[in-house]
């Protein structure tokens, strides 16, 4: 065997695999031995070199290419156990599938109306995940409903507080509430309706607001539950546009005359941009802080900007987390969340969810300033041809102001880079910084620029003998003064 195999034994043989230098056997022919010594002890020191790196790279990396192999392990053995599955349970001859698939099959199709709720681009299996997503957190913020009784101790309990809203009474017999702040309605310069957010209540309004201040701008602010939260009745059948009608009946309620302004943060905004497509004669202007649009509008995703719906986040800034670590925050939001709930139903939560993902009924380019012309039949052509085609403008000509915050992660910025696009005429205001509660919530600064940048300077409520009877009450008034006199 020895002389089959040559002198070289395996020992030999391993070592010339390995590329730790070159080996000498003995003197090269041909060169010097000096040459020959400096080479072999050159060639040791790059060896022992090697191998020392080696041996450092090897520890540093250990641990890491240890988890690396067990990923790829539990991934190779999850893909195994799909193809397990698939082949031998999701057949049309499985046991699960004769027995499942019927009524699998018959509750998609009775559930598949739900889908003409969703757009026509967008498929179902994403925002029905949406809608599900959301649903589990209005379920864990019910949790702590007073009603369980496996509330953990670490939890506080949600108290049901006594009623303490004003309502009003609605065309269709829902009651709806409402509070009031600042000057009052018949001494207002501005009257501002707020719509709340998510998960939240009337309460809300402008977290913070210091009374001085819409004294100051005599600001007359008003905020309000939407359908299932706080006091107000729920409307299972609720849209964007009841939603416009609802604000609108209660301005004048309350006592507003003329136009009023609407201020919305995060998915308030929905209701604001509600109010400027369906109210539009109504509404001074608006003001938005990071505000929620609709992600599956058919511009956004021709423009490819539907994918920041995968980028919305519950991740916080750094100023958003130096803000909710203060106790005046948690004491608001806790007491804010309480009154949410306070009716004990997940229903609102899902339809506020749904409008949120679902058809709007309008796109934010139908709000943009356009010039629209009527050219129906002859008639018009004929006065288009000489010059008096008769044109007006549409969409909303009120000023649309937006406050968003560079370091929003819950609301990306690219949202507000959108309607910027879509409606040129907004004013865009953007915050360094800032995050998506850090410059509305708790800071008056932040308060009085956006005051002075809706109103203008502050000139205080009105007076008595400021008050100037609109155009309509003139012409009542007039004749009862006549007769008086006669």
């Amino acid at each position: 065997m020895a002389e089959v195999r040559g002198s070289s034994t395996w020992a030999d043989e391993l070592a010339s695999l390995v590329d730790t230098g070159v080996l000498y056997t003995g003197d090269p022919i041909g060169i010097p031995t000096t040459t020959t010594s400096f080479e072999v002890r050159r060639s040791e020191y790059v060896a022992s070199e090697s191998l020392k790196v080696e041996s450092t790279e090897s520890l540093k990396d250990q641990a890491k290419g240890f988890v690396l192999a067990w990923c790829e392990l539990l991934v190779e053995l999850s893909r195994g156990f799909r193809d397990i599955v698939q082949q031998n349970l999701m057949t049309e001859d499985s046991y699960v599938v004769r027995k499942l698939g019927g009524p699998c099959s018959k509750v998609s199709k009775r559930l598949s109306f739900l889908n003409d709720f969703l757009p026509e681009d967008r498929d179902p299996v994403q925002a029905w995940s949406v809608v599900f997503f959301v649903f589990i957190l209005a379920l864990a913020a019910m949790g702590v409903y007073p009603g369980h009784d496996n509330l953990s101790a670490l939890v506080k309990k949600v108290q049901v507080h006594p009623p303490s809203a004003n309502r009003i009474l609605l065309p269709d017999g829902r009651y709806m509430a409402y509070q009031e702040q600042g000057v009052p309605v018949d001494r207002a310069r501005f009257s501002l309706l707020a719509p709340h957010s998510f998960l939240s209540s009337r309460l809300a309004g402008i977290p913070g607001i210091k009374v001085s201040l819409l004294k100051e701008f005599g600001v007359h602010l008003i905020s309000y539950d939407l359908p299932g939260f706080g006091e107000s009745d729920p409307h299972p059948n609720r849209n964007l546009n009841s939603s416009a009608m609802d604000m609108l009946h209660l301005a004048n309620a309350v006592g507003v005359r003329g136009k009023f302004w609407v201020l919305g943060h995060s998915t308030g905004c929905m209701h604001a941009w509600a109010a400027l497509r369906y109210i539009p004669n109504r509404i001074a202007g608006a003001a938005m802080l990071g505000p929620m649009v609709n992600p599956y509008e058919p511009r956004m995703t021709k423009e490819g900007e539907g994918k920041n719906l995968g980028k919305l986040s519950l991740s916080l800034g750094i100023k958003d987390e130096i803000v909710i670590e203060e106790t005046i925050f948690e004491e608001f939001w806790y007491r804010d969340v309480e009154e949410s709930v306070r009716q004990g139903s997940t229903t609102p939560f899902i339809e506020e969810a749904v409008l949120q993902v679902s058809n709007w009924g309008f796109n934010l380019v139908d709000l943009q300033v356009q010039k629209k012309c009527q050219r129906r039949g002859v008639l018009s052509w004929l006065k288009s041809m000489y010059g008096q085609e008769e044109c007006e403008l549409v969409g909303f000509l009120g000023p649309i102001h937006i406050w968003q915050g560079m370091d929003d992660q819950v609301v990306p910025p690219s949202m507000t880079e959108y309607v910027a696009r879509v409606l040129p005429g907004a004013f865009v205001h953007k915050l360094p910084n800032e995050g998506h509660f850090s410059y509305f919530f708790f800071c008056d600064e932040c308060h009085r620029k956006i005051f002075s940048t809706l109103l203008g300077t502050p000139q205080g409520p009105l007076k008595v003998q400021e008050e100037t009877p609109l155009k309509g009450d003139m012409e009542e008034i007039i004749p009862v003064a006549t007769s008086t006199m006669e």
